[in-house]
Parts: C-alpha cells; sequence; structure tokens
C-alpha cells in the first residue's frame, strides 16, 4: 500500500494559531466539535500544564474538545479560558443542564526572554485562535503559533542560541491518516533523523559554527548552578485510526522515541516536554505501528519547525546560518 503525504489539516482536527511578533508568543489551538479522544504522555520535569489529569486513563472523560499550546510559561495557560469562551458560545462541550462545559487541555512552552516578557497568551489570543480553527483553519510551519517565540539550542543560555518554530508532517497510508505537529523550544540541539546531522542548536560564542551541548555539559560534572530553565518541546500527534484513552497514552509515548532521534539532550529536568496523542475517526488500524509512523512524523516535524523558522528576536534560523 503507496503511503503519501498530506497535509497535517485533513486529518479531521482544526487548527487556528494566534500570534504576537512583537510581543515574541503565541498559540496554537486543535478543535474537534464532536470531542476527540486523547492521551497525554510527559517526558519532561518541568511542564506548565493545565486539566492534564483529564488524559488519565482512570479519568472519567472519554473526549475532549480542545488542545491548547502555547507561550508565556505558566503565565500563558489563560488561553484556555478564551478557548472556553467561544466554545461554550457555539455551545460545543458537554451538556450539564444550564451550559455546555468545553473539555480543554493545555501545555506551554517557555518563551519570555525572547521578546516582551510581558507580553502573554491570554483568554483573547486564546479564543482568537479558537475562532479561526473554526471559521478559518490558519495553521503554518514556521513563526506562527506556539512556535512565535521559540529557540533551541540553550545549553549556554540565550546568547548563542537559535530560533525555531512550529513545524508539522503527515502521511495517508490508504484509508489511515496520521500527522505531527510540534512546537520545538528545547534545551538540547537538534539533529537530522536521517543522516545524524546537526541541523541546529547551540553555537559557538562567535557565531561562527556549532558547539555540542553534550561537550559543554561534560566539561563540568557538579551541578551548574543556575541553569537556564527556558525550554519545553510540545507535541500533538493526531490520526484517523480509532483507538481510546489508554491506547493513545502509549501512542504518544511511543511518538516520544522521535524527540529522542532528533534532540540531544531531551526530557532534561529543564524541560517540559510533552506529546498528546488524539484520536478522530473510526479506520481499524495496527497500535504499533501508528506509533513507529508517529515516531517518524515527529523527526520530519521537528525539522520542518528548524527550516520554516525565520531569524528573529536577534537569533538567527537555519535558514540564514552561514557555517
Amino acid at each position: 500500500m503507496e503511503m503519501r503525504e498530506i497535509p497535517v489539516t485533513e486529518i479531521g482536527v482544526k487548527i487556528g494559531q494566534t500570534e504576537d511578533p512583537v510581543g515574541g508568543t503565541g498559540c496554537t489551538v486543535f478543535l474537534a466539535e464532536q470531542g476527540m479522544c486523547a492521551g497525554l504522555d510527559v517526558s519532561g520535569g518541568g511542564p506548565a500544564s493545565r486539566e492534564s489529569e483529564l488524559l488519565h486513563p482512570l479519568a472519567a472523560a472519554q473526549r475532549i474538545h480542545a488542545i491548547v499550546l502555547a507561550g508565556g510559561s505558566a503565565f500563558g495557560l489563560g488561553a484556555a479560558n478564551g478557548v472556553m469562551s467561544l466554545l461554550e458560545e457555539r455551545h460545543i462541550g458537554i451538556d450539564v443542564g444550564v451550559t455546555r462545559v468545553p473539555l480543554v487541555v493545555q501545555s506551554d512552552l517557555f518563551d519570555l526572554t525572547v521578546g516582551d516578557p510581558f507580553v502573554r497568551p491570554d483568554p483573547a489570543m486564546g479564543y482568537e485562535a479558537a475562532r479561526r480553527a473554526l471559521e478559518a483553519p490558519n495553521y503554518r510551519d514556521g513563526n506562527y503559533g506556539a512556535g512565535c517565540g521559540a529557540t533551541v539550542g540553550k545549553c549556554a543560555g540565550m546568547d548563542t542560541c537559535m530560533k525555531s518554530g512550529i513545524g508539522s508532517c503527515a502521511v495517508q497510508l490508504g484509508p489511515l491518516k496520521i500527522g505531527a505537529v510540534v512546537a520545538l523550544n528545547s534545551f538540547g540541539d537538534i539533529f537530522d533523523w536521517k543522516t545524524g546531522r546537526k541541523v541546529a542548536g547551540l553555537l559557538k560564542e562567535d557565531k561562527s559554527g556549532f558547539r555540542s551541548a553534550d561537550d559543554v555539559m561534560k566539561q563540568r560534572i557538579s551541578p551548574i548552578g543556575n541553569k537556564f530553565v527556558g525550554n519545553t518541546t510540545l507535541g500533538v500527534v493526531m490520526t484517523n485510526a480509532a483507538f481510546d484513552k489508554t491506547q493513545l497514552c502509549k501512542l504518544a509515548a511511543m511518538a516520544r522515541s522521535g524527540y529522542a532521534r532528533s534532540i540531544r539532550p531531551v526530557g532534561a529536568s529543564v524541560d517540559g516536554d510533552s506529546i498528546y496523542a488524539v484520536s478522530v475517526g473510526q479506520v481499524q488500524a495496527d497500535q504499533d505501528l501508528i506509533g513507529a509512523l508517529a515516531a517518524e512524523l515527529m523527526c520530519e516535524a521537528i525539522l520542518r519547525a528548524v527550516y520554516s523558522a525565520e531569524s528573529a528576536f536577534g537569533y538567527v534560523a537555519a535558514r540564514d546560518l552561514r557555517l
């Protein structure tokens, strides 16, 4: 059966984005009006999240209505309030008699040191991203949505890191569709998963080439004081395969190997690395096959987050790096 690439917007999840290109932050909202089964894997030590317990296999809720990826660190978690307001207005959510309660989960990355530290995703930004998702889906790779203020290679701080963004990749295999979106904001360096070549990350002090984050860390075995903590890579895997919440938690965990192939180091105590996995269809498919594909698509989405990013806020992107 032939596999072909498709836009990530063809899977059945509506995606809207909004950003503040001066403040250096934004949010990306994933919506399913009829709800979507979802699971979550958190591998980083410092996640900023909201309603993540909804996705625990023992939690009562079997479907959610929206996922928000945003900047602003914990300050940005208020963006979900705006998403909830928009969905309530559109009568989307669980019917509780007096209104409908949308189930909205959120994870944030740290971008406060990129643009204006006091500009964060707020309810107005979340509302607008949700409105766009429903009325005019506008997903794009690059410096958009949650990728607006994303950077990579911060082992030595912000002075020698690089600009990143948000990236995506999706494929179709017969009736099966699967895709990945990633807002790439890592502590570690980024590598091409097929060749092993470093493509973005920690620069030399004169920015004439790369340094290895692993090598820099090995220069000092003792704990590093004031280690830079402004990181976190956030991903969403989407499929029209029919999986329940428990299976989707496993799928998200398998997709995490895509992080491991492409980011070094990854899942550190200073990252909040998280991956959501959602199902919006009834196609029967092998769970392990989908997990393996999800990892590969996550690798490719990471590369596209690197190569679609534009230099901004004084940080050079891979497309403009001259080595």
